[in-house]
């Protein structure tokens, strides 16, 4: 098998069981071939998408950050409090949950890097911390009244008859940055780098230290921004917002083919993972008999079968050194 294929396979494989499970699905129920359906894939996982997009370039640096869901139920119920009991403007919440985000990321980076800590344990301890402030905040959802929101809920960019809301917009083009971030910067090299070996990348003289504190700041950024278009999807703030988003966001990316120890990845595996969570979702609606547990037992077939190809390849690439 020719190196670039190997190492693409498994983003062709994901992108075939999408394509193979979107058209069984449109042969079996009626109307899921349609534009609408094509939308809502996007609108109905905009937060899990963005969350995912960050995940990506922090697996490939051979990291993981558990903390995500929590930044983005933090987010919801921050910002929803700004605005509803502080008469704080959308604009300047959502810019200050943004500002504490990043901080937040560029804090546990920092403390994974020059104290030599796991990335599991920092933020698990930042996730405890964020959620654990976010029921502090508030225990109840808080409904948002603003001119601003109501607009932004219901902006749409008609093309035809097709109606593409705000959310999923802001998903498309979170994931095009994303795509050009990991793949054609030297940030983005530097970390797959990083996620393929960090010693020889610090022999390389590679800025290992500030790569891992960046990657953090923007992965806690993407969640932050999953915090706020969860706000304008619900038009309301939760501190149980999130719960279970990281789980959901490592899923996505492995699926996708990003290799869980760092080194190997594509930002399109990751899309071609969340569409997958997606169509399963859409599945279950059309259906409306199937339990939603189908969706997580399939997933879970999906991302042991994606670890064992990982694995495999690993072997395969071994044995041709």
């Amino acid at each position: 098998m020719k190196p670039t294929l190997q190492r693409r396979l498994p983003q062709l494989t994901t992108g075939a069981i999408f394509a193979a499970l979107f058209v069984t699905a449109g042969l079996m129920y009626e109307g899921f071939f349609s534009a609408r359906v094509a939308v809502n894939l996007f609108t109905d996982n905009a937060a899990l998408g963005l969350t995912a997009m960050g995940m990506t370039l922090v697996i490939f640096a051979g990291g993981i950050d558990l903390s995500v869901g929590a930044v983005a139920g933090f987010t919801s119920i921050f910002v929803a409090t700004l605005i509803e009991q502080h008469h704080v403007h959308p604009v300047l919440a959502a810019l200050a949950a943004l500002a504490l985000g990043g901080v937040f990321g560029a804090g546990m980076g920092a403390i994974i890097h020059w104290f030599r800590q796991p990335a599991f344990l920092i933020t698990l301890a930042g996730m405890f911390l964020l959620r654990g402030c976010a029921f502090w905040l508030n225990t109840e959802s808080v409904g948002i009244n603003h001119p601003l929101y109501d607009r932004m809920a219901d902006f749409a960019w008609e093309i035809g008859s097709v109606r593409i809301p705000l959310i999923a917009l802001v998903l498309a083009g979170g994931l095009i940055i994303g795509g050009i971030i990991a793949h054609y910067t030297r940030f983005g090299r530097n970390l797959l780098a990083l996620g393929g070996n960090e010693q020889s990348a610090l022999l390389m003289g590679l800025p290992i230290g500030s790569a891992k504190v960046w990657v953090y700041t923007f992965n806690s950024l993407c969640a932050t921004a999953a915090g706020l278009v969860g706000t304008l999807y619900t038009v309301s703030g939760n501190p149980s917002t999130g719960i279970g988003l990281e789980l959901d966001a490592i899923a996505v990316v492995v699926i996708g083919g990003t290799v869980l120890t760092g080194g190997r990845g594509h930002m399109l595996g990751t899309v071609f993972g969340l569409l997958i969570f997606g169509t399963l979702q859409s599945i279950l609606l059309f259906d409306g008999r199937l339990s939603p547990w189908w969706s997580r037992i399939v997933v879970g077939v999906l991302l042991l079968a994606f670890i064992l190809l990982q694995r495999g390849l690993v072997r395969v690439a071994g044995k041709a050194k």
